[in-house]
Protein backbone atom coordinates (compact mmCIF):
# COMPACT_ATOMS: atom_id res chain seq x y z
CA UNK A 1 0.00 0.00 0.00
CA UNK A 2 1.10 3.24 -1.10
CA UNK A 3 1.16 6.23 1.03
CA UNK A 4 3.48 9.27 0.31
CA UNK A 5 3.97 12.81 0.18
CA UNK A 6 6.35 14.63 -2.36
CA UNK A 7 7.44 18.46 -1.86
CA UNK A 8 6.17 19.96 -5.35
CA UNK A 9 7.00 23.47 -4.35
CA UNK A 10 7.60 26.22 -1.37
CA UNK A 11 10.25 24.04 -0.04
CA UNK A 12 13.56 26.11 0.90
CA UNK A 13 11.79 28.84 -0.46
CA UNK A 14 8.63 30.93 -0.19
CA UNK A 15 6.59 30.65 -3.50
CA UNK A 16 5.24 27.64 -5.37
CA UNK A 17 3.26 25.70 -2.67
CA UNK A 18 2.33 22.32 -3.91
CA UNK A 19 2.62 18.85 -2.07
CA UNK A 20 1.34 15.88 -3.56
CA UNK A 21 -0.26 12.73 -1.63
CA UNK A 22 -0.64 8.97 -2.67
CA UNK A 23 -2.88 7.14 -0.15
CA UNK A 24 -3.92 3.66 -1.25
CA UNK A 25 -7.20 5.01 -2.25
CA UNK A 26 -6.53 8.64 -3.96
CA UNK A 27 -3.98 10.71 -5.54
CA UNK A 28 -4.14 15.04 -4.70
CA UNK A 29 -2.31 17.33 -4.27
CA UNK A 30 -2.64 20.18 -1.23
CA UNK A 31 -2.21 23.91 -3.00
CA UNK A 32 -1.15 24.31 -6.63
CA UNK A 33 0.88 27.50 -6.40
CA UNK A 34 2.82 29.72 -9.23
CA UNK A 35 6.65 30.26 -7.92
CA UNK A 36 8.06 33.56 -8.26
CA UNK A 37 11.08 35.34 -7.62
CA UNK A 38 14.59 34.42 -9.46
CA UNK A 39 14.20 33.41 -12.94
CA UNK A 40 15.67 30.12 -12.96
CA UNK A 41 12.73 29.63 -9.97
CA UNK A 42 10.11 31.47 -12.31
CA UNK A 43 11.23 29.02 -14.97
CA UNK A 44 9.22 26.14 -13.38
CA UNK A 45 5.90 27.46 -13.97
CA UNK A 46 6.72 26.99 -17.73
CA UNK A 47 8.41 23.14 -17.07
CA UNK A 48 6.03 20.35 -16.93
CA UNK A 49 4.23 19.13 -13.34
CA UNK A 50 6.35 16.66 -11.64
CA UNK A 51 3.00 14.36 -11.65
CA UNK A 52 0.19 13.54 -14.19
CA UNK A 53 -2.32 15.82 -13.94
CA UNK A 54 -5.45 13.83 -15.49
CA UNK A 55 -4.08 11.24 -12.51
CA UNK A 56 -4.92 13.56 -9.82
CA UNK A 57 -8.28 13.02 -7.94
CA UNK A 58 -9.14 16.24 -6.42
CA UNK A 59 -6.87 19.68 -4.83
CA UNK A 60 -7.21 21.17 -1.62
CA UNK A 61 -6.41 24.34 -1.19
CA UNK A 62 -5.44 26.34 1.61
CA UNK A 63 -6.19 30.41 0.24
CA UNK A 64 -5.82 32.13 -2.87
CA UNK A 65 -2.71 33.97 -2.53
CA UNK A 66 -0.76 32.97 -6.28
CA UNK A 67 1.67 31.72 -4.78
CA UNK A 68 -0.63 28.74 -3.47
CA UNK A 69 -3.32 28.83 -5.91
CA UNK A 70 -1.50 30.28 -9.35
CA UNK A 71 -1.20 27.06 -11.50
CA UNK A 72 -4.61 26.10 -10.95
CA UNK A 73 -5.78 27.17 -14.72
CA UNK A 74 -2.35 25.61 -15.71
CA UNK A 75 -3.05 22.25 -14.12
CA UNK A 76 -6.82 21.80 -15.47
CA UNK A 77 -5.63 23.23 -19.08
CA UNK A 78 -3.43 19.74 -18.51
CA UNK A 79 -6.05 17.55 -18.23
CA UNK A 80 -7.30 17.55 -14.28
CA UNK A 81 -10.74 17.69 -13.82
CA UNK A 82 -11.73 16.73 -10.02
CA UNK A 83 -12.81 19.02 -7.55
CA UNK A 84 -10.78 22.05 -5.99
CA UNK A 85 -12.01 21.83 -2.21
CA UNK A 86 -11.68 25.30 -0.64
CA UNK A 87 -13.99 27.76 1.36
CA UNK A 88 -15.81 30.91 -0.23
CA UNK A 89 -13.90 33.41 0.66
CA UNK A 90 -11.02 31.53 -1.27
CA UNK A 91 -13.62 31.32 -4.30
CA UNK A 92 -14.72 34.88 -3.98
CA UNK A 93 -11.40 35.88 -4.19
CA UNK A 94 -10.42 33.76 -7.20
CA UNK A 95 -12.85 34.37 -9.39
CA UNK A 96 -10.86 37.41 -10.64
CA UNK A 97 -7.05 36.76 -9.02
CA UNK A 98 -6.41 33.74 -11.54
CA UNK A 99 -7.97 35.32 -14.65
CA UNK A 100 -5.90 38.39 -14.01
CA UNK A 101 -2.82 36.22 -13.53
CA UNK A 102 -4.15 34.49 -16.90
CA UNK A 103 -4.21 38.24 -18.45
CA UNK A 104 -0.57 38.90 -16.92
CA UNK A 105 0.48 35.72 -18.24
CA UNK A 106 -0.75 36.74 -21.92
CA UNK A 107 0.35 40.21 -21.95
CA UNK A 108 4.53 39.27 -20.42
CA UNK A 109 4.96 36.83 -23.13
CA UNK A 110 3.09 38.76 -26.32
CA UNK A 111 5.61 41.47 -24.82
CA UNK A 112 8.44 38.89 -24.54
CA UNK A 113 7.81 37.24 -28.26
CA UNK A 114 8.03 40.66 -29.95
CA UNK A 115 11.82 41.23 -28.42
CA UNK A 116 12.42 37.56 -29.21
CA UNK A 117 11.46 37.63 -32.56
CA UNK A 118 13.41 40.77 -32.91
CA UNK A 119 16.15 39.09 -31.91
CA UNK A 120 16.03 35.81 -33.63
CA UNK A 121 14.52 33.88 -30.71
CA UNK A 122 11.46 31.63 -30.33
CA UNK A 123 8.58 32.61 -29.72
CA UNK A 124 7.20 31.37 -26.09
CA UNK A 125 3.50 30.23 -25.40
CA UNK A 126 1.67 31.17 -22.36
CA UNK A 127 2.29 29.68 -18.97
CA UNK A 128 -1.50 29.54 -19.27
CA UNK A 129 -4.69 32.16 -20.61
CA UNK A 130 -7.56 33.94 -19.49
CA UNK A 131 -9.87 31.51 -20.90
CA UNK A 132 -8.15 28.51 -19.10
CA UNK A 133 -8.69 30.52 -15.71
CA UNK A 134 -12.22 30.85 -16.49
CA UNK A 135 -12.54 27.52 -16.99
CA UNK A 136 -10.49 25.86 -14.24
CA UNK A 137 -13.44 27.55 -12.15
CA UNK A 138 -16.14 24.90 -12.81
CA UNK A 139 -14.34 22.36 -10.91
CA UNK A 140 -14.44 24.79 -7.50
CA UNK A 141 -16.32 23.38 -4.72
CA UNK A 142 -16.84 25.58 -1.14
CA UNK A 143 -16.27 23.86 2.26
CA UNK A 144 -17.37 25.25 5.46
CA UNK A 145 -14.32 25.87 8.59
CA UNK A 146 -14.67 23.45 11.17
CA UNK A 147 -16.64 20.42 9.00
CA UNK A 148 -15.38 16.83 8.53
CA UNK A 149 -16.09 16.36 4.98
CA UNK A 150 -15.09 12.97 2.90
CA UNK A 151 -13.60 14.19 -0.53
CA UNK A 152 -12.83 10.56 -1.50
CA UNK A 153 -12.85 7.16 0.05
CA UNK A 154 -10.64 6.99 3.04
CA UNK A 155 -9.78 10.49 2.71
CA UNK A 156 -11.11 13.17 5.01
CA UNK A 157 -10.53 17.03 5.62
CA UNK A 158 -11.73 19.39 8.17
CA UNK A 159 -10.98 23.29 7.78
CA UNK A 160 -9.72 25.58 10.00
CA UNK A 161 -9.37 29.71 10.06
CA UNK A 162 -5.81 30.68 9.59
CA UNK A 163 -5.90 33.85 10.14
CA UNK A 164 -3.76 35.09 6.95
CA UNK A 165 -6.25 36.31 4.61
CA UNK A 166 -9.98 35.91 3.72
CA UNK A 167 -11.18 32.67 3.01
CA UNK A 168 -7.16 31.22 4.13
CA UNK A 169 -7.21 28.15 5.97
CA UNK A 170 -5.23 25.19 7.74
CA UNK A 171 -6.24 21.77 6.48
CA UNK A 172 -6.58 18.66 8.81
CA UNK A 173 -6.70 15.60 7.00
CA UNK A 174 -7.41 11.70 8.21
CA UNK A 175 -5.94 9.10 5.81
CA UNK A 176 -6.99 5.81 5.82
CA UNK A 177 -3.83 3.49 5.69
CA UNK A 178 -4.92 -0.11 4.70
CA UNK A 179 -3.49 -1.33 6.89
CA UNK A 180 -4.05 -2.81 10.71
CA UNK A 181 -0.98 -0.05 12.30
CA UNK A 182 -1.77 2.00 12.24
CA UNK A 183 -5.16 2.33 10.40
CA UNK A 184 -5.15 5.64 9.80
CA UNK A 185 -2.81 8.95 9.72
CA UNK A 186 -3.47 12.26 10.97
CA UNK A 187 -1.73 15.20 9.06
CA UNK A 188 -2.55 19.35 9.14
CA UNK A 189 -0.66 21.52 6.68
CA UNK A 190 -0.72 25.19 7.93
CA UNK A 191 -1.31 27.17 4.41
CA UNK A 192 0.14 30.56 6.09
CA UNK A 193 -0.52 31.39 9.66
CA UNK A 194 -1.46 34.63 10.16
CA UNK A 195 0.06 37.01 13.00
CA UNK A 196 -1.79 37.42 16.18
CA UNK A 197 -4.01 40.36 16.51
CA UNK A 198 -4.31 40.83 12.67
CA UNK A 199 -7.27 43.39 11.10
CA UNK A 200 -10.03 41.37 10.18
CA UNK A 201 -9.38 37.90 11.05
CA UNK A 202 -9.33 36.25 14.33
CA UNK A 203 -6.10 34.50 15.75
CA UNK A 204 -5.31 31.48 13.83
CA UNK A 205 -6.59 27.82 14.99
CA UNK A 206 -6.19 24.21 14.24
CA UNK A 207 -6.52 20.97 16.42
CA UNK A 208 -3.89 19.59 17.92
CA UNK A 209 -2.24 15.73 18.41
CA UNK A 210 -0.94 14.31 15.12
CA UNK A 211 1.30 12.16 13.05
CA UNK A 212 2.63 14.86 10.75
CA UNK A 213 2.11 18.48 10.14
CA UNK A 214 3.80 20.59 7.52
CA UNK A 215 4.38 24.24 8.76
CA UNK A 216 5.21 27.56 6.70
CA UNK A 217 8.21 29.01 8.24
CA UNK A 218 8.52 32.38 6.07
CA UNK A 219 9.80 34.52 9.34
CA UNK A 220 11.44 31.76 10.84
CA UNK A 221 14.40 33.31 12.97
CA UNK A 222 12.41 36.76 12.82
CA UNK A 223 10.82 37.97 15.25
CA UNK A 224 8.58 41.16 14.92
CA UNK A 225 8.22 43.93 17.71
CA UNK A 226 4.32 43.53 18.68
CA UNK A 227 2.40 46.37 18.02
CA UNK A 228 -1.67 47.43 19.37
CA UNK A 229 -4.03 48.96 16.43
CA UNK A 230 -2.97 52.59 17.12
CA UNK A 231 0.67 51.74 17.19
CA UNK A 232 0.53 50.48 13.94
CA UNK A 233 -1.19 53.48 12.17
CA UNK A 234 0.68 56.11 14.01
CA UNK A 235 3.78 54.21 12.32
CA UNK A 236 2.30 54.51 9.49
CA UNK A 237 0.78 58.03 9.57
CA UNK A 238 4.92 58.79 10.27
CA UNK A 239 6.04 57.33 7.11
CA UNK A 240 3.04 59.00 5.40
CA UNK A 241 3.83 62.78 6.94
CA UNK A 242 7.63 62.11 6.35
CA UNK A 243 7.43 60.86 2.44
CA UNK A 244 5.18 64.22 1.97
CA UNK A 245 7.06 66.36 3.49
CA UNK A 246 10.08 65.21 1.18
CA UNK A 247 7.71 66.93 -1.61
CA UNK A 248 7.34 64.13 -3.79
CA UNK A 249 4.46 61.25 -3.98
CA UNK A 250 4.47 57.91 -1.69
CA UNK A 251 4.47 55.13 -3.84
CA UNK A 252 3.47 51.88 -1.76
CA UNK A 253 4.30 48.66 -3.52
CA UNK A 254 1.70 46.26 -1.85
CA UNK A 255 -0.15 42.66 -2.50
CA UNK A 256 -3.26 43.02 -4.02
CA UNK A 257 -5.66 41.18 -1.48
CA UNK A 258 -5.30 41.70 2.12
CA UNK A 259 -2.70 44.29 2.69
CA UNK A 260 -4.23 46.78 -0.05
CA UNK A 261 -7.46 46.59 2.16
CA UNK A 262 -5.73 46.64 5.74
CA UNK A 263 -3.19 50.09 4.62
CA UNK A 264 -6.93 51.89 3.02
CA UNK A 265 -8.53 51.00 6.32
CA UNK A 266 -5.64 52.46 8.40
CA UNK A 267 -4.97 55.56 5.81
CA UNK A 268 -9.04 56.48 6.33
CA UNK A 269 -8.93 56.17 10.38
CA UNK A 270 -5.51 58.35 10.11
CA UNK A 271 -7.31 61.08 7.98
CA UNK A 272 -10.39 61.16 10.21
CA UNK A 273 -8.21 61.30 12.63
CA UNK A 274 -6.38 64.06 11.62
CA UNK A 275 -2.81 62.62 12.16
CA UNK A 276 -2.06 62.61 8.22
CA UNK A 277 -3.96 65.55 5.48
CA UNK A 278 -6.46 64.65 3.22
CA UNK A 279 -3.72 63.60 0.47
CA UNK A 280 -5.30 61.96 -3.13
CA UNK A 281 -5.04 58.00 -2.48
CA UNK A 282 -4.43 56.56 -5.84
CA UNK A 283 -5.38 52.72 -5.90
CA UNK A 284 -4.29 51.88 -9.52
CA UNK A 285 -4.94 48.11 -9.37
CA UNK A 286 -8.15 46.42 -10.90
CA UNK A 287 -7.00 43.26 -8.86
CA UNK A 288 -7.24 45.61 -5.72
CA UNK A 289 -10.01 46.81 -6.84
CA UNK A 290 -11.76 43.72 -7.05
CA UNK A 291 -10.30 42.38 -3.89
CA UNK A 292 -11.58 45.72 -2.06
CA UNK A 293 -15.22 44.82 -3.05
CA UNK A 294 -14.87 41.53 -2.24
CA UNK A 295 -14.33 42.50 1.34
CA UNK A 296 -16.89 44.56 1.49
CA UNK A 297 -19.35 41.70 0.62
CA UNK A 298 -17.53 39.52 2.90
CA UNK A 299 -17.82 42.67 6.06
CA UNK A 300 -19.89 40.24 8.37
CA UNK A 301 -17.09 37.58 8.50
CA UNK A 302 -14.22 40.26 9.14
CA UNK A 303 -13.37 41.78 12.46
CA UNK A 304 -13.31 45.64 12.10
CA UNK A 305 -15.48 45.98 8.49
CA UNK A 306 -18.22 44.25 10.88
CA UNK A 307 -18.92 47.09 13.11
CA UNK A 308 -17.29 49.63 10.56
CA UNK A 309 -18.04 48.56 7.54
CA UNK A 310 -17.11 52.17 6.37
CA UNK A 311 -13.21 51.81 7.08
CA UNK A 312 -12.53 51.62 3.37
CA UNK A 313 -15.07 53.93 1.93
CA UNK A 314 -12.78 57.12 2.09
CA UNK A 315 -13.97 60.32 -0.62
CA UNK A 316 -10.02 60.60 -0.53
CA UNK A 317 -9.62 57.53 -2.24
CA UNK A 318 -9.37 57.36 -5.63
CA UNK A 319 -9.51 53.73 -8.29
CA UNK A 320 -8.25 53.71 -11.51
CA UNK A 321 -9.63 50.81 -13.67
CA UNK A 322 -8.51 51.91 -16.88
CA UNK A 323 -4.61 51.71 -18.27
CA UNK A 324 -5.62 55.54 -19.31
CA UNK A 325 -6.45 56.67 -15.59
CA UNK A 326 -2.99 55.43 -14.68
CA UNK A 327 -1.26 56.88 -17.11
CA UNK A 328 -3.01 60.39 -15.96
CA UNK A 329 -1.29 60.00 -12.20
CA UNK A 330 2.00 60.17 -14.09
CA UNK A 331 0.82 64.20 -14.31
CA UNK A 332 1.49 63.97 -10.58
CA UNK A 333 4.48 64.66 -9.38
CA UNK A 334 4.13 65.63 -5.50
CA UNK A 335 1.75 65.35 -2.63
CA UNK A 336 0.10 61.88 -3.88
CA UNK A 337 0.23 58.50 -2.31
CA UNK A 338 0.21 55.74 -5.20
CA UNK A 339 -0.69 52.16 -4.06
CA UNK A 340 -0.07 49.62 -6.75
CA UNK A 341 0.08 45.95 -7.22
CA UNK A 342 2.81 43.92 -6.93
CA UNK A 343 3.82 43.79 -3.77
CA UNK A 344 7.03 42.43 -4.46
CA UNK A 345 7.16 44.76 -7.21
CA UNK A 346 8.03 42.47 -10.02
CA UNK A 347 5.17 42.87 -11.75
CA UNK A 348 1.74 44.49 -12.72
CA UNK A 349 1.51 48.81 -12.57
CA UNK A 350 3.64 49.25 -9.80
CA UNK A 351 6.82 48.89 -12.16
CA UNK A 352 6.15 51.76 -14.28
CA UNK A 353 5.28 54.07 -11.70
CA UNK A 354 8.90 53.15 -10.06
CA UNK A 355 10.28 53.65 -13.61
CA UNK A 356 8.72 57.25 -13.56
CA UNK A 357 10.01 57.93 -10.02
CA UNK A 358 12.79 56.03 -8.70
CA UNK A 359 15.13 58.35 -10.05
CA UNK A 360 13.35 61.49 -8.46
CA UNK A 361 15.50 62.38 -4.71
CA UNK A 362 11.74 63.40 -3.45
CA UNK A 363 10.21 60.85 -4.04
CA UNK A 364 9.36 57.50 -1.14
CA UNK A 365 9.23 54.32 -1.85
CA UNK A 366 7.37 52.41 1.07
CA UNK A 367 7.74 48.88 1.33
CA UNK A 368 5.34 47.08 3.55
CA UNK A 369 5.62 43.29 3.08
CA UNK A 370 8.12 40.60 2.74
CA UNK A 371 10.27 40.73 -0.53
CA UNK A 372 11.33 37.48 -1.51
CA UNK A 373 15.44 37.00 -3.02
CA UNK A 374 15.42 37.93 -6.61
CA UNK A 375 12.36 40.46 -6.84
CA UNK A 376 12.85 44.07 -7.69
CA UNK A 377 11.49 44.89 -4.12
CA UNK A 378 14.42 42.94 -2.55
CA UNK A 379 16.62 44.50 -4.93
CA UNK A 380 15.69 48.19 -3.79
CA UNK A 381 15.42 46.60 0.64
CA UNK A 382 19.10 45.73 -0.02
CA UNK A 383 20.19 49.48 -1.34
CA UNK A 384 20.23 48.30 -4.93
CA UNK A 385 21.63 52.25 -6.54
CA UNK A 386 20.24 51.26 -9.97
CA UNK A 387 17.85 48.75 -11.35
CA UNK A 388 16.73 47.60 -14.89
CA UNK A 389 12.80 48.10 -15.53
CA UNK A 390 11.41 47.09 -18.53
CA UNK A 391 15.36 47.11 -20.41
CA UNK A 392 15.87 51.09 -18.94
CA UNK A 393 18.90 50.89 -15.96
CA UNK A 394 16.91 53.31 -13.72
CA UNK A 395 19.09 55.14 -10.95
CA UNK A 396 17.72 54.75 -7.86
CA UNK A 397 17.39 58.42 -5.77
CA UNK A 398 14.08 58.05 -3.92
CA UNK A 399 13.97 57.08 -0.50
CA UNK A 400 13.46 53.80 0.19
CA UNK A 401 11.71 53.25 3.68
CA UNK A 402 10.73 49.41 5.36
CA UNK A 403 7.89 48.74 7.97
CA UNK A 404 6.79 45.28 9.07
CA UNK A 405 3.88 46.14 10.72
CA UNK A 406 1.31 44.73 8.52
CA UNK A 407 2.40 41.31 7.85
CA UNK A 408 -0.06 38.51 7.41
CA UNK A 409 2.21 36.00 8.50
CA UNK A 410 3.22 34.99 12.07
CA UNK A 411 6.69 35.59 12.49
CA UNK A 412 9.31 33.73 14.60
CA UNK A 413 7.76 33.50 18.08
CA UNK A 414 4.06 32.94 17.00
CA UNK A 415 5.40 30.22 14.54
CA UNK A 416 6.76 28.31 17.40
CA UNK A 417 3.34 29.17 19.72
CA UNK A 418 1.59 27.24 16.89
CA UNK A 419 3.28 24.32 16.64
CA UNK A 420 3.61 23.61 20.33
CA UNK A 421 -0.02 24.18 20.00
CA UNK A 422 0.16 21.08 17.88
CA UNK A 423 1.32 18.58 20.24
CA UNK A 424 1.72 16.19 19.90
CA UNK A 425 3.25 15.61 16.67
CA UNK A 426 4.41 11.74 16.73
CA UNK A 427 6.20 11.75 13.62
CA UNK A 428 7.92 14.51 11.70
CA UNK A 429 7.17 18.01 11.45
CA UNK A 430 8.27 19.77 8.17
CA UNK A 431 8.97 23.09 7.62
CA UNK A 432 7.90 24.44 4.09
CA UNK A 433 7.65 28.00 2.75
CA UNK A 434 10.61 29.64 3.54
CA UNK A 435 14.08 30.55 2.59
CA UNK A 436 16.61 28.20 3.61
CA UNK A 437 18.11 30.31 6.37
CA UNK A 438 14.25 30.89 7.96
CA UNK A 439 13.12 27.12 8.02
CA UNK A 440 16.86 26.14 9.69
CA UNK A 441 16.36 29.07 12.00
CA UNK A 442 13.15 27.98 12.89
CA UNK A 443 14.05 24.32 13.23
CA UNK A 444 16.80 25.12 15.67
CA UNK A 445 14.36 27.02 17.74
CA UNK A 446 12.28 24.10 18.25
CA UNK A 447 15.10 21.96 19.01
CA UNK A 448 16.44 24.15 21.38
CA UNK A 449 12.95 23.91 23.03
CA UNK A 450 12.83 20.44 23.10
CA UNK A 451 11.96 18.71 19.99
CA UNK A 452 14.07 15.72 18.60
CA UNK A 453 16.28 17.19 16.09
CA UNK A 454 15.27 13.89 13.59
CA UNK A 455 11.93 14.88 13.72
CA UNK A 456 12.17 18.17 12.79
CA UNK A 457 12.71 18.82 8.57
CA UNK A 458 13.55 21.10 5.94
CA UNK A 459 12.51 19.60 2.88
CA UNK A 460 14.01 20.50 -0.63
CA UNK A 461 11.96 21.02 -3.75
CA UNK A 462 11.56 17.47 -5.25
CA UNK A 463 11.72 15.61 -2.00
CA UNK A 464 9.36 12.63 -1.09
CA UNK A 465 8.70 11.16 2.40
CA UNK A 466 7.32 7.47 2.82
CA UNK A 467 4.56 8.08 5.11
CA UNK A 468 4.49 4.82 6.66
CA UNK A 469 8.18 3.61 6.36
CA UNK A 470 10.23 4.14 9.34
CA UNK A 471 12.40 6.46 8.22
CA UNK A 472 11.02 9.60 8.81
CA UNK A 473 13.59 12.12 6.26
CA UNK A 474 12.68 12.57 2.51
CA UNK A 475 14.32 11.42 -0.55
CA UNK A 476 15.04 13.46 -3.64
CA UNK A 477 13.50 12.41 -6.52
CA UNK A 478 13.82 13.61 -10.15
CA UNK A 479 14.74 16.64 -8.73
CA UNK A 480 14.23 19.95 -10.96
CA UNK A 481 16.22 22.53 -9.72
CA UNK A 482 18.99 22.85 -6.90
CA UNK A 483 17.62 22.52 -3.02
CA UNK A 484 18.92 26.07 -2.87
CA UNK A 485 18.08 27.84 -5.85
CA UNK A 486 14.97 29.24 -4.62
CA UNK A 487 16.84 31.04 -1.40
CA UNK A 488 19.42 33.26 -3.73
CA UNK A 489 19.91 35.40 -6.32
CA UNK A 490 20.15 33.63 -9.67
CA UNK A 491 22.71 33.96 -13.25
CA UNK A 492 20.17 36.37 -14.17
CA UNK A 493 20.29 38.75 -11.60
CA UNK A 494 24.00 38.31 -11.64
CA UNK A 495 24.07 39.56 -15.28
CA UNK A 496 21.71 42.52 -15.14
CA UNK A 497 23.94 43.62 -12.05
CA UNK A 498 27.28 42.93 -14.61
CA UNK A 499 25.52 44.68 -17.42
CA UNK A 500 24.39 47.95 -15.10
CA UNK A 501 28.10 48.24 -13.67
CA UNK A 502 29.90 47.67 -17.65
CA UNK A 503 27.73 51.24 -17.73
CA UNK A 504 28.71 53.02 -15.09
CA UNK A 505 32.24 52.06 -15.75
CA UNK A 506 32.01 53.04 -19.63
CA UNK A 507 30.43 56.48 -18.20
CA UNK A 508 32.93 57.08 -15.31
CA UNK A 509 35.57 56.74 -17.99
CA UNK A 510 37.91 59.14 -18.68
CA UNK A 511 37.68 59.75 -22.40
CA UNK A 512 37.05 57.68 -25.42
CA UNK A 513 40.63 55.89 -24.89
CA UNK A 514 39.63 54.87 -21.33
CA UNK A 515 36.59 53.60 -22.58
CA UNK A 516 38.25 51.53 -25.17
CA UNK A 517 40.56 49.70 -22.70
CA UNK A 518 37.81 48.70 -20.51
CA UNK A 519 35.81 47.62 -23.49
CA UNK A 520 39.01 45.25 -24.65
CA UNK A 521 39.65 44.26 -21.30
CA UNK A 522 35.69 42.54 -21.30
CA UNK A 523 36.51 41.59 -24.69
CA UNK A 524 39.77 39.41 -23.94
CA UNK A 525 37.73 38.28 -20.76
CA UNK A 526 34.83 36.43 -23.01
CA UNK A 527 37.63 35.15 -25.13
CA UNK A 528 39.85 33.42 -22.22
CA UNK A 529 36.25 32.08 -21.54
CA UNK A 530 35.38 31.17 -25.00
CA UNK A 531 38.66 28.55 -25.72
CA UNK A 532 37.98 27.39 -22.21
CA UNK A 533 34.74 25.79 -23.77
Amino acid sequence: MTLSMRFCGAARTVTGSCYWLQTPTARFLVDCGMFQGPKTLRALNYEKFPFTPSGIDFVLQTHAHIDHSGLLPKLYRDGFRGPVHMTRGTRDLLAFMLPDSGFIQEMEVEQLNRRNQRRGRPVVTPIYTQRDAYACQERFETIEYEVWREVAPGVRVRYWNAGHILGSASIELELETGREDPPKLRMLFSGDIGPDQKLFHPDPEASSDFDFVVCESTYGGRPRARHSAAERRSILAREVREALLAGGNLLIPSFAVERTQELLADLSLAQDAGDIGPAPVFLDSPMAIKATETFERHASELEGLREQPHLIDNPNIHFTETVDESKAINRIHSGAIIMAASGMCDAGRIRHHLRNHLWRADCTVLIVGYQAPGTLGRLLVDGAKQVTIQGDVIQVRARIREIDVYSGHADHGELIDWIEERAPIHRALYLTHGDAESSEALREALVARGSARDTVIVPGIDDEVDLLGAGRRPHAVARRIAPEAGSRLDWHNDAAQLLIDIREALDKAADEKARGVVIRRLRRALEDENHKH
